[in-house]
């Protein structure tokens, strides 16, 4: 049996390192990213579809955008504020759970917190002795290990948050400040929005292996949401 097998705080060489780096390099994880893009889309769509429900002229077209505008930034705030608020609130159920297996009754009691606490496709291909080595990996850990207080970067992810949202505004927007006829302004940013949900899909496809379908159904959730958020008013 090597160290690393032994020791539950042993470490291969190199490799927690290496996952530590990749992770503080990715400020939004890809589900994330695609889901605020696809949440500012759609409130860009359900401005601009507007305009195609009555014979809009510029006064119109300028009116929806000045709306369009205040009210991306104003959800663009907000979603960069409650990101900071779930990041907190995970942060504190963490501690909360290291607490509570330090405070532990007995081993058992501890493993079935770590086992509460793991996803349920990984707990079936745990054993006793792996929840154990975990228990006391964590056990061991300083009392600070788990910062509740939100930090750098953080808050550039609540940035990157606001960007995403309030920054799809502008692509979907252009051909109405661009063109004057609104008509043919109208049919491009369609078509804008259409490739940016697409785009959007399809990077996050490649995440997880299937891009073309992921893009497509993209623009297929993208338009029925839309559609839904039109009927309902909003």
């Amino acid at each position: 049996m090597t160290p690393a097998e032994d020791d539950p705080a042993a470490e291969i060489p190199g490799e927690t390192s290496a996952i530590r780096n990749a992770a503080s390099r990715r400020v939004l994880d890809p589900v994330s990213r695609a889901s605020e893009i696809l949440f500012g889309l759609i409130m860009v769509l359900t401005f601009t579809l507007s305009l195609a429900a009555a014979e809009a002229g510029r006064a119109d077209v300028r009116a929806v955008l000045i709306g369009l505008l205040g009210c991306n930034l104003a959800w663009a705030i907000i979603d960069a504020v409650m990101y900071l608020m779930g990041v907190r609130g995970e942060r504190g159920l963490a501690h909360s759970t290291l607490q509570a297996i330090r405070s532990a009754g007995s081993p058992a009691e501890g493993r079935a917190i770590v086992a509460g606490d793991l996803p349920p496709a990984v707990r079936p291909a745990l054993t006793t002795r792996d929840l154990e080595r975990i228990r006391l990996h964590l056990a061991s850990l300083p009392a600070d290990s788990v910062q509740v207080r939100l930090g750098r970067e953080d808050y550039l992810g609540a940035l990157c948050v606001f960007l995403l949202v309030f920054l799809c505004l502008f692509p979907v927007a252009a051909p109405f400040i661009l063109l004057d006829d609104v008509t043919l302004a109208l049919r491009i940013s369609n078509a804008v929005a259409v490739a940016m949900l697409f785009l959007t899909g399809f990077t996050f496809g490649r995440q997880v292996g299937r891009p073309w379908r992921t893009g497509l159904l993209m623009v297929v959730i993208g338009t029925a949401l839309v559609a839904v958020a039109i009927t309902l008013g909003g």
